[in-house]
């Protein structure tokens, strides 16, 4: 057996229909359009989204105010608060460890430290961002803030 000879299989091809090849052919004259109309004409037809002249729901719904700014960071908040019931004294806070005790979910995101709650620990914290109240409280405590890691 060869590349030549291979074939599709039995049944598996249909061939095209012919349409507008003489009136003996089946499919002849109005080629299976039928006799007038919009869908007899050539270029006949609706577009997509036509609602037979009523106003189309695109033009219809409101549209909404303002933008999105596509290059936005979202950051990870975590509150100090959280820090202190979580980790001992003199342990590092990073993305790694914010994962290990559960406080964030993956480690690709981008964290701020914010200010809500106390902190009496001593820790030093390397992550992207730390608010000016977090980093007071932080520093009060005796740790230090290493920023960005």
């Amino acid at each position: 057996m060869e590349l030549i000879d291979l074939k599709p299989a039995e049944g598996s091809r249909h061939a095209k229909k012919r349409v507008g090849r003489g009136i003996g052919s089946g499919r002849g004259k109005t080629s299976g359009r039928g006799m007038n109309g919009q869908m007899s004409r050539a270029g006949g037809g609706k577009r997509a989204g036509f609602e037979g002249g009523q106003n189309p729901l695109a033009r219809r719904l409101p549209k909404l105010p303002g933008f999105k700014n596509f290059n936005r960071t979202e950051y990870v908040p975590v509150n100090v608060s959280r820090l202190e019931e979580k980790y001992k004294a003199g342990e590092v806070v990073d993305v790694d460890s914010l994962a290990k005790y559960g406080i964030i979910k993956n480690t690709d995101c981008v964290v701020k430290v914010l200010g809500s709650g106390d902190i009496k620990k001593k820790l030093t914290v390397k992550v992207d961002k730390v608010s000016a109240s977090a980093k007071a409280k932080i520093e009060k405590a005796g740790g230090k803030v290493e920023e960005p890691c």
